[in-house]
């Protein structure tokens, strides 16, 4: 398949098929949401927030688009929600976990609560949503997993124990995943972004500016110079594409892969 008809294809792929995002009422999930939604796939929200106007914006595109609002720390209300899409929509064909939530300290005052809280929604509700939705995928014979890591699912940094620890562990669970399916029509990927302006990195920009005594856009720039080697910020536009390429049959074969997009961040 050449590039420039993957490109083509790429909305086709998913035309149709049912979407489930969480952690998408802001940020890179509803980024993807949206595409997804673009491209013709019927779409479930989940997360908290502003979730009237998360679904303005799919709705603009899907119709149909419906929300849940699980508390990924919850397995049953995890499961809950698969079978949510599966009776609101037929079937789960994408299931994309991108739930998050993160806290700095250094391991030795790292609150115990706040590290179980990272664990739970960083990695085992993936864990969860993965083990409720895989059985239709399977018997179907197609379905996509696309798990959003970090860079931090790759490379470490201090005061980050529980979330380095959670996304290390997306990665691990997305591979030995994609083993288990590697005959199948159902892969499981990773992406794993570097710095992408979402609330929660704006939240680490305003307290560099306040500490650093530096307007925003400075900030923005030391932010990135400590680890991004473009200098640029990734855009939930750029990780919502590859998650669309990720859809289509040129990534059928594509299993198992942490793909970081990073500006040079792992490159390192």
């Amino acid at each position: 398949m050449s590039p420039l008809s993957t490109l083509s294809a790429m909305p086709a792929a998913v035309q149709g098929k049912v979407a489930l995002v969480t952690g998408s009422t802001s940020g890179i999930g509803l980024g993807i949401a949206t595409a997804l939604a673009e491209a013709g796939a019927r779409v479930m929200l989940n997360g908290f927030g502003d979730v009237e106007g998360a679904l303005a914006a799919v709705r603009k595109h899907d119709a149909s688009a419906r929300h849940h609002g699980a508390d990924m720390s919850k397995p049953a209300e995890i499961e809950d929600m698969v079978r949510a899409c599966e009776r609101e929509f037929g079937r789960v064909d994408i299931l994309v976990n991108n739930a998050g939530i993160q806290h700095v300290a250094p391991v030795h005052e790292f609150p115990v609560e706040r590290w179980d809280a990272i664990i739970a929604i960083n990695l085992s509700s993936a864990f969860h949503a993965m083990r409720a939705a895989l059985p239709g995928m399977r018997a179907r014979n197609w379905g996509r997993v696309i798990n959003i890591a970090s860079a931090h699912g790759l490379v470490a940094s201090a005061a980050k124990s529980a979330y380095v620890a959670a996304k290390h562990g997306i990665v691990g669970l997305t591979k030995s995943a994609a083993l288990e399916n590697a005959t199948t029509g159902v892969t499981v990927n990773a992406v794993c972004p570097g710095w992408v302006l979402t609330p929660l990195v704006q939240k680490q920009v305003d307290a560099r500016a306040a500490a650093d005594g530096v307007d925003n856009e400075e900030a923005k720039r030391r932010l990135l110079a400590e680890k991004q080697p473009s200098l640029q910020f990734t855009t939930p536009e750029q990780l919502a594409g590859l998650c669309l390429f990720l859809c289509t049959p040129a990534a059928d074969n594509v299993r198992g892969v942490a793909w970081a997009v990073d500006g040079g961040w792992t490159a390192q």
